[in-house]
C-alpha cells in the first residue's frame, strides 16, 4: 500500500496562497536530457513506500538505463509532511544533480533513523547529519532550511503535480506521459520501460 495525502495539504494550499511569487526552480532530474523515455516519480522523503522504491528499484534503473543515457529521471517532491518538505530543502541545498540524487539516497537508506518522532528540531538535526556527510556545510544547510523561496518552490511543485497529474499517494510513476499502475517491482518497471524505447 502506498502512503496517502494528509491535512499537511490544507497547511501547503494557504502555504502558496499567502506566499510572494518565487522563481520556479528546476525539477531535480538525472539522466540524458534528450532520452526517449522520461521516468517521473513523485514522492514524500517520509513515505516507506518512497524509499523502498529508491534503494530497491532506481539504482536498477539508474544502472540499466540512466546511466546509458536511456532514461531521464525525474524526483518530483511531493511531501506530505513537515519532516518531509524539510529533508527535500536539504537535499535541493547541492546544486549538482549528481549529489543531490546522492543525498536523496542517503536520506532514503536513514529514513528509519530521522523521520520519527514529533520534535521537528530534532527530525531536522538528523537530516542535517546526514547532509554533512554528503558535503553540505551546516550552516548552509540551515539557510535552506530557512529559505522561504526554496520552501515555496518545492510546496508549488506539489501543488502543480495534484493538479496536473491527480496524485492520491506515494510513489506515483510516470512513464513518460502515461501513469505506472503495475507492481512496483523492478522487472515489470523495466518490461514497461522497454516497451517505450
Amino acid at each position: 500500500m502506498m502512503k496517502k495525502i494528509n491535512k499537511f495539504s490544507y497547511i501547503i494550499i494557504i502555504f502558496i496562497f499567502f506566499a510572494s511569487p518565487a522563481k520556479a526552480k528546476d525539477i531535480l532530474q538525472i539522466g540524458a536530457l534528450n532520452a526517449k523515455v522520461t521516468v517521473k516519480v513523485f514522492s514524500s522523503l517520509t513515505c516507506p513506500h518512497c524509499a523502498n522504491f529508491h534503494l530497491n528499484i532506481f539504482e536498477n534503473l539508474k544502472k540499466d538505463f540512466i546511466d546509458k543515457n536511456l532514461v531521464k529521471f525525474e524526483h518530483h517532491s511531493f511531501p506530505l509532511d513537515l519532516a518531509a518538505l524539510n529533508a527535500e530543502l536539504i537535499v535541493r541545498c547541492h546544486d549538482d544533480s549528481k549529489k543531490s540524487f546522492k543525498l536523496l539516497g542517503e536520506i532514503y537508506k536513514n529514513q528509519n533513523n530521522w523521520a520519527v518522532g514529533s520534535d521537528i528540531n530534532i527530525i531536522n538535526d538528523s537530516i542535517i547529519k546526514i547532509g554533512l556527510v554528503s558535503g553540505l556545510s551546516k550552516n548552509s544547510m540551515k539557510n535552506c532550511l530557512e529559505n522561504e523561496t526554496l520552501q515555496q518552490q518545492i510546496l508549488s511543485e506539489r501543488i502543480d503535480a495534484q493538479k496536473n497529474f491527480q496524485i492520491s499517494s506515494t510513489p506515483t510513476i510516470y512513464i513518460n506521459k502515461k501513469k505506472y499502475n503495475g507492481k512496483h517491482d523492478y522487472k515489470k518497471l523495466k518490461k514497461a520501460i522497454e516497451k517505450q524505447l
